[in-house]
């Protein structure tokens, strides 16, 4: 199974994974095309090789035209007010970066000696009045913009995540959130960008073990905060994503790298084995002590050569009967926690969005807990990459605090879907082989569908395709 791995160490943001993602060999025509396509103006990208640290890179740049330049403020959160917003550079600990740099943190803040930035271009007081950008007028440029409904479902729910997290810093509902017209551009942007090669590339599994963060301090508008500031942190919290803080000064994860990662992770863990099908290097736009570059390397898992091949491929009874392959189909994980404080609505949906994120079964039943409470059992069955994600969805919708996981081993019987013509049109039987016999189980959709068109009992028409199947072969 081929698998996305974001190595972050040396952070991550949203200028820097379009660039990893286009290095990687998503299609930049493509991508113009669509950021063309954007009811938005005042930008413009390069797409160039950059050198961090001697590393030759990709550097996806957003540029604004001087009425709407941001000089690294792309993210400023404000209280429904015009601002006027001021940056002041210094001397001190500093690194540079372009226009469209990805701070991203949902505030403004003006540099000094303990955490200053040099731009570019020459040093210089600015300020800036603008008009402020909130979810709905946001949500209207994504639902605008000509890309694919997975790409658009895709960055809507990246820049979901970012305002969540910026409302909860701010103790304020999401819809009160306003972005900084500055910044909700070249964030729009890379969010929108990185939808689309994430589609374009056709990535489903994205393997992300931890997020490296540097430490100090950034003077904002509220005063001076910690790195990680406030809504990089409440991402980091709101979705378990595993950090490490570098003995290094400077702001490494941006909000949106975090929105980034919350996303499109579902797993933490990497393969024991795999080999590495390709590489993308995309460069961050400041400098520090490590290099700004994000690693996206394509790996497919490889199953460990010297095991004996009976026993890797398949399983045996009394040495000689084959009941079923038992290597990746086989291998499954099994999610189990006990609730007592869940109503039956909400678990009937919690099964609803796991089945859509991928696990393979769900279900629940009756238990008797502590102190003789009734509660159920929520059981989910997946595949390991699915593990971070369908917990998260287990966390988000349900009262429970712990899940329990168990890697277990199956027997499965081979097997295959065909079409088979019946009186009543086309159906989809699934075959399965237990030795020289063969099981046959009409599709339940497919029988549905007949029954429904012709208003006739499920049984019929399941005994009419399995036996139109039977006839054929």
């Amino acid at each position: 199974m081929t698998s996305l791995y974001l190595e972050c160490n040396a952070g991550i943001s949203g200028d820097m994974t379009v660039a990893a993602l286009l290095d990687l060999g998503a299609d930049e025509n493509l991508l113009r095309n669509v950021l063309n396509s954007m009811p938005a103006e005042g930008f413009f990208v390069e797409i160039s090789r950059v050198k961090k640290g001697g590393i030759d890179c990709c550097d996806f740049c957003v540029v604004l035209d001087s009425a709407h330049e941001n000089h690294d403020h792309d993210m400023e959160y404000l209280h429904g007010h015009e601002h006027v917003h001021v940056c002041n550079e210094d001397a001190g600990h500093s690194h540079t970066h372009s226009h469209s740099e990805n701070v991203e943190h949902g505030h403004s803040h003006s540099e000094n000696a303990e955490h200053t930035h040099s731009h570019q271009e020459e040093a210089h007081h600015h300020a800036h009045h603008h008009e402020h950008r909130g979810m709905a007028e946001i949500t209207k440029i994504i639902e605008q913009t000509q890309m694919t409904e997975n790409a658009r479902s895709l960055a809507l729910k990246i820049f979901q995540i970012l305002a969540k997290a910026e409302a909860k810093a701010h103790a304020t509902d999401i819809n009160q959130v306003h972005f900084h017209e500055v910044g909700a551009i070249d964030s729009i942007v890379d969010i929108i960008a990185v939808a689309v090669c994430i589609d374009n590339l056709g990535i489903k599994n994205v393997i992300v073990p931890k997020l490296c963060e540097g430490t100090g301090t950034v003077r904002c508008q509220h005063g001076i905060l910690s790195i990680p500031v406030p809504a990089t942190a409440n991402i980091m919290e709101t979705y378990h994503l595993a950090v490490e803080i570098m003995d290094v000064q400077g702001e490494f994860v941006t909000p949106t790298g975090a929105a980034i990662v919350a996303a499109l992770r579902t797993s933490d863990q990497l393969p024991k084995q795999f080999v590495i099908k390709k590489i993308g290097l995309g460069a961050g736009k400041r400098t520090y002590e490590r290099p700004s570059i994000l690693r996206a390397v394509l790996i497919e898992e490889k199953h460990s050569d010297n095991m004996d091949e009976n026993v890797k491929t398949k399983k045996y009874i009394n040495n000689d009967t084959f009941v079923g392959d038992i290597s990746e189909e086989g291998l499954i994980f099994k999610l189990e926690t006990n609730i007592d404080d869940c109503s039956g609505e909400v678990l009937g949906y919690t099964m609803e969005r796991l089945f859509e994120a991928g696990a393979r079964d769900v279900h629940y039943f009756p238990v008797y807990m502590k102190k003789n409470r009734p509660g159920w059992q929520l059981n989910v069955i997946c595949e390991e990459e699915k593990i971070a994600q369908l917990e998260q969805i287990i966390f988000e919708e349900t009262t429970t605090i712990g899940i329990r996981r168990f890697r277990v081993e199956r027997s499965v019987l081979g097997r295959n879907v065909e079409k088979v013509q019946t009186p009543y049109g086309d159906a989809l039987v699934k075959i399965c082989h237990l030795g020289d016999e063969t099981k046959i189980y009409p599709e339940y959709e497919s029988v549905v569908k007949i029954c429904k068109e012709y208003k006739l009992p499920y049984q019929e028409i399941y005994d009419i395709v399995r036996d139109s199947y039977k006839t054929t072969h």
